[in-house]
């Protein structure tokens, strides 16, 4: 069974950073791209960054480009969001999501499976 498991999460303030980290059990892990999402408080959920299979490939959302950065460790079948100079407008939970599609990875239907979520709360 795929399972997606982040971890992570926390309230911090402003200007800190926090690495987000999803652990992967599926046997497609090397060949699944992967992309975070986030759900603020009575928001719709967004997309925040991706990476392709290969990990040399990145999507960011305008406001988190310099700040976050995605990467895929295949030995041990996790990915991480770095996430720096956080912002309050970063609060929400934070999904990890696969996909063996091609994308495009910017979209929620493009995902095949996803984790439970992490919360992070950054105040000011």
């Amino acid at each position: 069974q795929v399972r997606l498991v982040e971890s992570g999460g926390g309230l911090v303030q402003a200007g800190a950073s926090l690495r987000l980290s999803c652990v992967g059990s599926e046997p497609t892990f090397s060949r699944s791209a992967f992309g975070w999402f986030r759900q603020a408080p009575g928001k719709d959920r967004e997309f925040v960054i991706a990476l392709n299979s290969g990990g040399t490939r990145k999507l960011y959302k305008d406001s988190v480009k310099g700040r976050f950065t995605i990467s895929k460790d295949f030995a041990n079948k996790t990915v991480y969001l770095q996430m720096n100079s956080l912002i309050p407008e970063d609060t929400g939970v934070y999904y990890c999501a696969s996909a063996v599609s091609i994308g495009p990875f910017q979209r929620e239907g493009s995902y095949d499976y996803w984790g439970q979520g992490t919360q992070v709360t950054v105040s000011s």
